[in-house]
């Protein structure tokens, strides 16, 4: 009867690590789904391998961004704007129609440029800036509009 017993057992044992053995099996394939690689190895293989071509990609990504934002910086940002009249406000004459305009980059960087509205003929001037500052003369209302033009960025 023991030899029956140790049989029985020893089937049972068997019968459990097959399960065992089946369940580890069937986990295994969920891991591998999907790949053509038939081990472990050969996975991590082809995971390091995307990993050197994901840090290459954020790689090029970083240059790709400092360029950018190296020409952002020579881009018009905002403008500065200021309307007025150009012979006071109690002349009689004209409207605020005149205007100055600030068009500059992030450094300070470009022009300003003013047009003198009168009854019968449009003045416009163009003054070159560099760093917010022109070797022209600029009137009052220029400088304005490069202040606005500062303050806004």
């Amino acid at each position: 009867m023991n030899t029956n017993i140790i049989l029985y057992v020893s089937i049972g044992c068997v019968v459990l690590l097959a399960v065992w053995l089946g369940l580890i099996e069937l986990r295994l394939k969920k891991i591998f789904r999907g790949k053509k690689a038939g081990d472990l190895e050969e996975v991590m293989r082809s995971l390091g391998e995307d990993l050197k071509n994901l840090n290459i990609s954020r790689e090029k990504t970083e240059n790709y961004l400092k360029e950018v934002e190296k020409r952002l910086k020579k881009s018009l940002k905002q403008v500065g704007i200021v309307r007025f009249n150009p012979f006071g406000a109690g002349s009689g004459q004209g409207s605020n129609q005149s205007f100055s305009i600030a068009l500059l980059d992030e450094i300070g960087n470009g022009a300003v440029i003013s047009a003198l509205y009168m009854r019968d003929n449009i003045k416009i001037y163009a003054k070159p800036v560099t760093e917010y500052k022109s070797e022209y003369s600029l009137s009052e209302e220029e400088n304005e509009a490069i202040r606005k033009n500062k303050t806004s960025q």
